[in-house]
């Protein structure tokens, strides 16, 4: 693939593409402030980390740019980027697929589109995601880094004054509780998509009753009756 135009956004060299400023453009148009800026924050960390780690260097640098920029449009408040039925990283993924369908054409193959997918459907999963390509990776460390900070950030890759200058351009403000709200909208609206996941958490600590319907859909509940009958 040749070289992609660059530009520093705070502080950080990233492609320039028209592909990734429509990116930029959607997510800005359907997502809270505070939300907005947690993606933005997650692209750059993401290239800080990735520019440095052999691994990741030869990664296809606009596909990691449009899966972290795009990685939370299930957190939209526009009811078309969500579902009601599925994981907010599913709808994410499938959201970020058809944008890509529609505005990419050619440029986006098969494959490329797959590893935007996957980038985004399991950046809550590093488990599965660290083991995947470095486009899933590279995305998955940024968004890390935004919730752990500059001395979580994996392999310490980030400094203090990269952290700093990232933060300058996209702030933390209001960020905590629009976090906090998402998921346990998430968990009032659309409960069934949270019980195998993360998401539950929240519901455990700040819904009301949702404990005890967690309770039913455990793992355990749901495999242990249905093994005793085939017994």
């Amino acid at each position: 693939m040749s070289a992609l135009p660059t530009r520093v956004y705070g502080g950080v060299t990233v492609p320039d593409t028209p592909l990734i400023t429509k990116a930029l453009d959607l997510a800005k148009a359907h997502m809270k402030e505070p939300l907005y800026n947690h993606v933005v924050r997650s692209w750059l960390f993401g290239f800080i980390i990735a520019d440095k780690a052999p691994p990741l260097q030869s990664r296809d640098r606009e596909v990691h740019a449009i899966a972290a920029i795009l990685h939370d449009l299930g957190w939209s408040s526009t009811p078309e980027f969500v579902s009601a039925d599925k994981r907010f990283e599913v709808d994410g993924a499938d959201d970020a697929r058809a944008f890509l369908q529609r505005e990419a054409g050619e440029s986006f193959d098969v494959h490329r589109l797959q590893l935007v997918w996957d980038s985004i459907a399991l950046h809550t999963t590093p488990s599965i995601a660290l083991h995947k390509e470095p486009e899933v990776v590279a995305t998955l460390f940024g968004i890390m880094t935004d919730f752990r900070g500059v001395e979580g950030a994996p392999m310490g890759l980030v400094t203090r004054e990269e952290y700093d200058a990232v933060v300058a351009v996209a702030p933390r403000a209001g960020f905590k509780d629009g976090f906090r709200d998402v998921l346990t909208g998430l968990c009032r609206t659309k409960p069934d998509t949270t019980y195998d996941n993360f998401v539950a958490d929240w519901g455990v600590k700040y819904v009301e009753g949702y404990s005890e319907d967690l309770a039913a859909h455990r793992s355990i509940g749901v495999l242990e009756p249905g093994l005793e009958m085939l017994d």
